[in-house]
């Protein structure tokens, strides 16, 4: 789901790097932006950065399934539309199960999966993914973030992996 972050809501702040006025021209997406998952039960590329309409594919090189959920920080609320699933493969080398998903305009979309984790509320009303109790992993909670912005700095600041869509090594079930 959409949220903007609290400092734009309030009329003093400074236009967030997140957010470019609509007249400024924007190029067409460019190639897809890939997020990685593998036994460790984890989004290797937890956040990351796409343009408005540029495709984020979330590629499963793990042998067991995994979710990929939008929810609103705010509500807790769980998208309709980001709501993915891929199954397990069946081991380095064998075709990988992926996701697909794009947003036409700018904003902050967090996801988890919700075999590996939960969605619980905090304290100051906000929620969070967190671990799901019982499963294994590195103790961090599957999930993570996509901040759709024009912004040319931001969308430079993805790591190498989401370039490539299969990571050699990276393979664990």
């Amino acid at each position: 789901m959409l949220h903007t972050p609290p400092a734009l809501h309030h009329p003093a702040a400074s236009r967030s790097a997140f957010v470019r006025p609509a007249a400024m021209s924007v190029k067409a997406p460019g190639k897809p932006i890939y997020v990685h998952m593998n036994g460790a039960n984890m989004f290797l590329e937890r956040t990351v950065f796409a343009a408005p309409g540029q495709t984020v594919i979330f590629v499963n090189e793990d042998t067991g399934g995994h979710t990929i959920i939008g929810y609103n920080p705010v509500t807790g609320a769980t998208s309709k539309r980001f709501d993915g699933a891929v199954a397990g493969t069946k081991g380095a080398g064998h075709k990988v199960a992926t996701y697909s998903i794009s947003f036409k305009h700018q904003g902050i979309h967090d996801y988890y999966c919700s075999v590996h984790a939960i969605i619980a509320q905090e304290p100051g009303d906000r929620f969070v993914a967190k671990v799901r109790p019982g499963v294994h992993g590195f103790g961090d909670p599957m999930a993570g973030r996509i901040i759709v912005t024009t912004d040319p700095k931001l969308l430079a600041e993805n790591p190498a992996s989401t370039h490539t869509k299969i990571l050699p090594g990276y393979f664990g079930g």
